[in-house]
Protein backbone atom coordinates (compact mmCIF):
# COMPACT_ATOMS: atom_id res chain seq x y z
CA UNK A 1 0.00 0.00 0.00
CA UNK A 2 2.81 2.67 0.96
CA UNK A 3 4.68 2.04 -2.52
CA UNK A 4 1.44 2.67 -4.60
CA UNK A 5 1.04 5.77 -2.57
CA UNK A 6 4.42 6.73 -3.01
CA UNK A 7 3.85 5.85 -6.88
CA UNK A 8 0.94 7.99 -7.09
CA UNK A 9 2.44 11.07 -5.37
CA UNK A 10 5.45 10.80 -7.90
CA UNK A 11 3.03 10.75 -10.43
CA UNK A 12 1.90 13.55 -9.29
CA UNK A 13 4.87 15.58 -8.80
CA UNK A 14 6.31 14.27 -11.80
CA UNK A 15 2.88 15.27 -14.29
CA UNK A 16 3.23 19.15 -12.64
CA UNK A 17 7.25 19.17 -13.21
CA UNK A 18 6.49 18.60 -16.72
CA UNK A 19 3.88 20.54 -17.45
CA UNK A 20 5.93 24.19 -15.56
CA UNK A 21 9.02 22.71 -17.41
CA UNK A 22 6.79 22.46 -20.95
CA UNK A 23 5.43 25.96 -19.99
CA UNK A 24 8.98 28.10 -19.04
CA UNK A 25 10.61 26.63 -21.85
CA UNK A 26 8.34 27.69 -24.36
CA UNK A 27 7.75 30.97 -23.15
CA UNK A 28 11.91 31.41 -22.76
CA UNK A 29 12.26 30.13 -26.38
CA UNK A 30 9.08 32.72 -27.23
CA UNK A 31 11.02 35.36 -25.60
CA UNK A 32 14.11 34.86 -27.17
CA UNK A 33 13.10 34.32 -30.88
CA UNK A 34 9.88 35.99 -31.65
CA UNK A 35 9.56 39.48 -32.17
CA UNK A 36 6.23 41.67 -30.04
CA UNK A 37 3.20 40.96 -32.40
CA UNK A 38 5.16 39.12 -35.05
CA UNK A 39 3.12 36.83 -36.42
CA UNK A 40 4.08 32.89 -37.82
CA UNK A 41 2.00 30.93 -39.51
CA UNK A 42 2.28 27.72 -37.86
CA UNK A 43 -1.30 26.03 -39.60
CA UNK A 44 -2.09 28.19 -42.19
CA UNK A 45 -4.43 30.61 -40.17
CA UNK A 46 -5.54 28.41 -38.45
CA UNK A 47 -2.92 28.18 -35.35
CA UNK A 48 -0.29 31.73 -35.01
CA UNK A 49 2.36 32.12 -33.02
CA UNK A 50 2.67 35.73 -32.04
CA UNK A 51 4.39 37.27 -28.68
CA UNK A 52 1.94 39.51 -26.12
CA UNK A 53 2.68 40.17 -22.71
CA UNK A 54 -0.61 39.45 -20.58
CA UNK A 55 -0.61 41.84 -17.30
CA UNK A 56 -3.71 40.15 -16.00
CA UNK A 57 -5.21 36.86 -16.23
CA UNK A 58 -7.46 35.30 -18.70
CA UNK A 59 -7.39 37.53 -21.74
CA UNK A 60 -6.37 40.43 -19.90
CA UNK A 61 -9.06 40.66 -17.03
CA UNK A 62 -7.32 42.76 -14.43
CA UNK A 63 -4.12 44.31 -16.28
CA UNK A 64 -4.97 47.53 -15.03
CA UNK A 65 -5.28 47.03 -11.12
CA UNK A 66 -2.84 48.88 -8.90
CA UNK A 67 -0.15 46.62 -8.18
CA UNK A 68 -0.67 45.50 -4.55
CA UNK A 69 -3.74 44.63 -5.50
CA UNK A 70 -2.35 42.83 -8.54
CA UNK A 71 0.47 40.86 -6.52
CA UNK A 72 -2.80 39.83 -4.09
CA UNK A 73 -5.23 38.67 -6.59
CA UNK A 74 -2.84 37.36 -9.22
CA UNK A 75 0.41 35.89 -7.07
CA UNK A 76 -0.47 35.66 -3.09
CA UNK A 77 -4.19 34.04 -4.00
CA UNK A 78 -3.51 31.76 -6.62
CA UNK A 79 -0.54 30.45 -4.49
CA UNK A 80 -2.79 29.46 -1.65
CA UNK A 81 -5.35 28.00 -3.81
CA UNK A 82 -2.69 25.76 -5.43
CA UNK A 83 -1.64 24.96 -1.85
CA UNK A 84 -4.77 23.92 -0.91
CA UNK A 85 -5.05 21.90 -4.06
CA UNK A 86 -2.06 20.00 -3.48
CA UNK A 87 -2.91 19.09 0.25
CA UNK A 88 -5.96 18.22 -1.26
CA UNK A 89 -4.58 15.93 -3.70
CA UNK A 90 -1.92 14.45 -1.50
CA UNK A 91 -4.62 13.70 1.68
CA UNK A 92 -7.32 12.32 -0.67
CA UNK A 93 -6.33 9.40 -1.70
CA UNK A 94 -9.96 8.17 -3.37
CA UNK A 95 -10.99 10.28 -6.60
CA UNK A 96 -11.07 9.48 -10.13
CA UNK A 97 -8.17 9.37 -12.53
CA UNK A 98 -9.26 12.36 -14.66
CA UNK A 99 -9.90 14.27 -11.25
CA UNK A 100 -6.09 13.50 -10.00
CA UNK A 101 -4.50 14.26 -13.62
CA UNK A 102 -6.89 17.11 -14.23
CA UNK A 103 -5.78 18.78 -11.02
CA UNK A 104 -2.38 17.45 -12.05
CA UNK A 105 -2.32 19.51 -15.02
CA UNK A 106 -4.39 22.96 -13.34
CA UNK A 107 -1.46 23.31 -10.64
CA UNK A 108 1.59 22.65 -13.23
CA UNK A 109 -0.53 25.17 -15.28
CA UNK A 110 -1.51 27.73 -12.44
CA UNK A 111 2.40 27.72 -11.46
CA UNK A 112 4.23 28.12 -14.34
CA UNK A 113 1.70 31.39 -15.08
CA UNK A 114 2.69 32.45 -11.42
CA UNK A 115 6.63 32.23 -11.84
CA UNK A 116 5.96 34.16 -14.42
CA UNK A 117 4.00 36.84 -12.47
CA UNK A 118 6.54 37.15 -9.83
CA UNK A 119 9.67 37.13 -12.36
CA UNK A 120 8.46 39.52 -15.45
CA UNK A 121 5.64 40.87 -13.95
CA UNK A 122 3.63 39.90 -16.75
CA UNK A 123 2.89 36.45 -18.67
CA UNK A 124 4.35 35.62 -21.78
CA UNK A 125 1.49 34.55 -24.23
CA UNK A 126 2.25 33.28 -27.68
CA UNK A 127 -0.71 30.83 -29.26
CA UNK A 128 -3.47 31.69 -31.53
CA UNK A 129 -6.14 29.26 -32.33
CA UNK A 130 -8.47 29.49 -35.15
CA UNK A 131 -11.27 26.86 -35.26
CA UNK A 132 -13.35 28.37 -37.44
CA UNK A 133 -16.03 28.31 -35.55
CA UNK A 134 -14.71 29.80 -32.96
CA UNK A 135 -11.39 31.23 -32.12
CA UNK A 136 -9.20 31.84 -28.80
CA UNK A 137 -7.57 34.73 -27.19
CA UNK A 138 -3.45 34.66 -27.56
CA UNK A 139 -3.08 31.73 -25.00
CA UNK A 140 0.51 29.59 -23.83
CA UNK A 141 0.97 26.15 -22.66
CA UNK A 142 0.18 26.79 -18.74
CA UNK A 143 -3.34 28.11 -20.07
CA UNK A 144 -3.58 25.12 -22.27
CA UNK A 145 -2.83 22.81 -19.27
CA UNK A 146 -5.28 24.75 -16.72
CA UNK A 147 -8.16 24.38 -19.72
CA UNK A 148 -7.63 20.60 -20.73
CA UNK A 149 -7.65 20.01 -16.72
CA UNK A 150 -10.78 21.59 -16.20
CA UNK A 151 -12.59 19.35 -18.85
CA UNK A 152 -10.84 15.85 -17.73
CA UNK A 153 -12.56 16.94 -14.75
CA UNK A 154 -15.63 17.84 -15.94
CA UNK A 155 -15.47 14.84 -18.33
CA UNK A 156 -14.89 12.69 -15.18
CA UNK A 157 -17.47 14.18 -13.28
CA UNK A 158 -20.13 13.25 -15.84
CA UNK A 159 -19.20 9.98 -16.85
CA UNK A 160 -18.07 8.94 -13.16
CA UNK A 161 -17.95 5.57 -11.90
CA UNK A 162 -17.25 4.55 -8.40
CA UNK A 163 -14.91 1.78 -9.57
CA UNK A 164 -13.00 4.15 -11.53
CA UNK A 165 -11.85 6.34 -8.50
CA UNK A 166 -7.74 5.60 -7.38
CA UNK A 167 -8.45 4.39 -4.31
CA UNK A 168 -4.70 3.66 -2.25
CA UNK A 169 -6.63 1.63 0.70
CA UNK A 170 -8.57 -0.58 -2.07
CA UNK A 171 -5.17 -0.92 -4.08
Amino acid sequence: MESKKLFRNVLIVFIIALNIGCDQISKNVVREQVDYHEQINILDKYIILTKVENAGAFLGLGDSIPRPLYKILMIFLPILVIGYTLFYIAKETNMTKSMLFGLSLIIGGGIGNIIDRIIYGSVTDFLYFDFVVFHTGIVNMADISVTVGFFLILFGMYFKKPEQNISIENA
